[in-house]
């Protein structure tokens, strides 16, 4: 069973996005961007390390940076159970 995006956020996951900029394969001397987000956790972003090394062994073009950003979107103390819900028009 798949663990929700929720669950993970409370389990202290945030939001790591990282900009890839990396030579084209047939073309060396032109950067290209790709973008990555996937909920991870800092300070070891263990999922964005593995996938560099997913991109170093099976994608031709060679990087040239990385650069990412984490953000925690909730936290533990940040959540709330609501069983009801009253609508205002």
């Amino acid at each position: 069973m798949e663990i929700s995006e929720t669950e993970l956020m409370l389990k202290g996951y945030g939001l790591t996005t990282a900009e890839f900029i990396y030579h084209m394969p047939d073309h060396p001397h032109v950067l290209n961007t790709f973008l990555w987000q996937d909920y991870d956790l800092a300070p070891d972003h263990d999922r964005m390390f593995r996938f560099i090394e997913f991109w170093h062994q099976e994608i031709d073009g060679p990087l040239h940076s990385v650069r990412f950003t984490h953000r925690k979107m909730i936290g533990a103390g940040e959540w709330r159970h609501v069983k009801g819900e009253f609508r205002i028009h």
